[in-house]
């Protein structure tokens, strides 16, 4: 209703998770449910190593987590191909003094960065030891 009515971003708060489809389908941008925002800001503090937050990915088995890089954490040591970083994870961005990164094979990770990783949940326990 909102975008024929020139609304350029429709929010939606929903408890019921069948919605989720359907409201894409009638032009809902933003799905707002309280369960999941619960749940994401519960695992950040159960999350271990410096997590800033964690966002699931609905409907896979897959995580986007945002750490901030402490001193002497194992990430620190070795440029990231030289890391035994798990498969199913992937180092996405790095944020560096304000400045966005795309980490490659020979880039190394410093303290205070701040890093999105995504994973799937099986890989995430060794992913946290990197950031301990």
């Amino acid at each position: 209703v909102g975008k024929s009515h020139g609304i350029k971003k429709t929010i939606a708060r929903i408890e019921n998770f069948d919605y989720i489809n359907l409201s894409q389908s009638i032009g809902v941008d933003t799905l707002i449910n309280k369960k999941i925002i619960a749940a994401d800001n519960i695992f950040k503090f159960v999350r271990r190593g410096n997590v800033s937050s964690v966002a699931n990915l609905h409907g896979t088995d897959a995580e986007i987590i945002e750490f901030i890089v402490k001193r002497g954490s194992k990430i620190t040591k070795k440029p990231l191909n030289q890391l035994n970083f798990p498969n199913l994870s992937k180092i996405a961005g790095v944020i560096r003094d304000g400045n966005p990164i795309i980490p490659f094979g020979d880039f190394q990770l410093q303290e205070n960065d701040q890093t999105i990783v995504f994973s799937l949940t099986e890989s995430i326990k060794k992913i946290e030891e990197f950031f301990q």
